[in-house]
C-alpha cells in the first residue's frame, strides 16, 4: 500500500447538494476556522471561530474521559450535541449524540486504504447515510476531508512559521471549508481528531 497525502492546498467548490447535519450551519462562502491544538482535552471552555471572528460553536469546558461528555453548543447556546468516547472499541471512537441520547455521528481511527479517520452519519440535504475521510497528516497540518469515493470538501493547514506556538506546544491550525458543508460538522470532527491525537 502506498503513502497517501494531502492534495496541495487550492480553492474548494461549492457542494451541492449540500452536506452535514445542521441545514442551518451549512457554509454560505468559502470559510476558514481558527482551532487551537490539545484544546479538546484541556478542561477549559472553548470557541471554535472563523477567521473573522465569528464563533460556530462553543464547547462546555470537561475534558474528555471515557465516562464524561462534552457539550457543543451554537453561537447562539441551541444543544447541537454531546462528544463522548465509546468504549470497547478496536479502533479508538468518539460518538456525537444528540439531547436524547440518540447518535448523530462517529468519528473512528482508521488504517485502511490510507484514511487516518472516518465519520459516518445521516445527510440532511440527501437524507442518506454519509462517511468522510480523513487523508494526510491532520496532525501534522497538511490533510484533507474528503467525501469517500468523492471530493475533498474541507483541508487542514497549520501556521508553520509561527516560532512561539512551536515552542509553547500548543500551534494552531486552519481548516478551510467548501461552501455547502456543515461547519459545526467540521469543527466537531477536528475537536475529536484532536483528542485522538492526544490520548494517553
Amino acid at each position: 500500500m502506498g503513502a497517501f497525502t494531502a492534495s496541495a492546498q487550492a480553492p474548494l467548490h461549492p457542494v451541492n447538494p449540500p452536506i452535514g447535519i445542521f441545514p442551518y450551519l451549512y457554509a454560505k462562502e468559502p470559510t476558514a476556522l481558527n482551532i487551537k491544538e490539545k484544546i479538546s482535552w484541556s478542561g477549559d471552555d472553548f470557541a471554535v471561530k472563523d477567521l473573522a471572528g465569528w464563533v460556530v460553536v462553543r464547547c462546555e469546558g470537561q475534558a474528555f474521559s471515557y465516562r464524561d461528555r462534552k457539550i457543543i453548543r451554537d453561537s447562539s447556546g441551541k444543544f447541537l450535541f454531546c462528544l463522548r468516547n465509546k468504549i470497547m472499541t478496536f479502533f479508538k471512537t468518539i460518538i456525537a449524540e444528540d439531547e436524547h441520547g440518540q447518535e448523530l455521528f462517529r468519528v473512528q481511527k482508521h488504517f485502511a486504504f490510507g484514511a487516518k479517520a472516518i465519520a459516518t452519519f445521516h445527510d440532511a440535504a440527501t437524507n442518506v447515510p454519509m462517511a468522510l475521510s480523513l487523508r494526510g497528516d491532520f496532525w501534522g497540518g497538511s490533510a484533507d476531508i474528503s467525501v469517500v469515493n468523492g471530493p475533498v470538501i474541507a483541508q487542514i493547514y497549520r501556521d508553520v512559521l509561527n516560532a512561539r506556538e512551536i515552542f509553547a506546544g500548543q500551534q494552531t491550525y486552519y481548516v478551510a471549508v467548501a461552501p455547502g458543508v456543515d461547519l459545526a460538522l467540521m469543527a466537531a470532527m477536528c475537536i475529536c481528531l484532536d483528542e485522538m491525537k492526544n490520548e494517553r
